[in-house]
């Protein structure tokens, strides 16, 4: 994943097609590499304020954000609280994926192709992926694995964890992983994949900050302005498909002898009700943007208000969790 275009932003085009015309404030809320904020600015955009819990993405942007003055400000913040940074926006971007800059270090730990520490923290502050692997009881890390990896051998794959412990490094944890499953086959994502996706979602409250930061984009978007979120596996587009049809007044009885879903204002419109995925273009030239999907939502002038988690088919540990 990581040697494949790493500086391209993932659905850029028909973000930018779906968003247009771009104008006014905008906030993109996973900054990363600042491939969208720069975009959003080179379509027209007034400002963009970029968002990110990493600090190392802005000694990388150091380079280039001068060039654009004061229409760019940047913020070392969670995008859960993105309504604490602004307000009356124009526009958010949210980009569910893992930032190229982490996986392609191996000192951050959240590559199984590149040995490291087993670290995955985003924010490089708080508990670690190894301190996760080394604390958690094995029901828990096999929750978390089969939850938020949606990996079926989680159990098998928490048992070896538990009898390898004390782990330190990405290529214990991807060698104890490979142990436990059968060798991929051509064209097979490796089979890591779901058990470090499952550490590093855990290790970042990853769907927690999701539930919250679509909330906190209802609060501080205008009447008139856009939220388009893209995702990178099923369970965060179901959060988001989720959230929008229950904001947007979508939402509808599945048994007509439960009781009647109190109707709401809708908070937000949406004009194309199917998510937009990759086209052989952006294939081509773009590979981590295979399992991408797209939703964008304009809001109405209705209040904003929270929704419980558990609505968004958030997965939700039954053990202990919540580190």
């Amino acid at each position: 994943m990581s040697d494949a275009a790493p500086h391209i932003p993932v659905l850029i085009r028909p973000l930018i097609a779906a968003v247009s015309p771009v104008s006014g404030v905008w906030l993109d809320g996973t900054f990363g590499n600042g491939g969208y904020a720069r975009e959003l600015l080179d379509a027209g955009a007034d400002k963009v304020i970029g968002v990110d819990r990493d600090p190392h993405a802005f000694e990388l942007a150091a380079d280039w954000v001068a060039g654009y003055g004061d229409r760019i400000e940047l913020v070392e913040g969670v995008f859960s609280k993105l309504d604490e940074y602004a307000s009356d926006l124009d526009g958010v971007v949210l980009d569910l994926g893992v930032s190229s800059m982490q996986l392609d270090l191996a000192e951050r730990g959240f590559s199984f192709m590149r040995d490291g520490p087993l670290d995955m923290r985003m924010s490089q502050s708080g508990i670690s992926a190894a301190d996760f692997c080394n604390d958690a009881d094995e029901a828990e890390l096999a929750d978390i694995i089969y939850l938020y990896g949606e990996e079926r051998a989680s159990r098998r794959i928490a048992k070896a964890i538990v009898a390898a412990r004390p782990l330190s490094t990405t290529g214990e944890l991807a060698k104890i992983v490979e142990g436990c499953l059968p060798r991929a086959k051509p064209k097979q994502s490796h089979p890591a994949t779901r058990t470090f996706q499952a550490l590093r979602i855990a290790v970042n409250n990853e769907y927690g900050e999701l539930a919250m930061g679509l909330m906190a984009a209802e609060r501080a978007l205008k009447p008139g302005g856009q939220l388009a979120v893209v995702t990178f596996h099923s369970v965060e587009d179901r959060m988001v498909k989720r959230f929008l049809q229950a904001r947007s007044g979508n939402t509808a009885n599945a048994n007509r002898y439960a009781p009647e879903v109190e109707q709401i204002t809708p908070a937000f419109r949406i004009e194309k009700r199917k998510a937009i995925g990759p086209d052989e273009q952006e294939l081509s030239v773009n590979p981590r943007s295979r399992s991408a999907k797209l939703r964008v939502a304009i809001r109405t002038d209705a209040p904003a208000q929270d929704i419980d988690p558990a609505d968004l088919g958030m997965p939700m540990m039954k053990t202990k969790g919540g580190r």
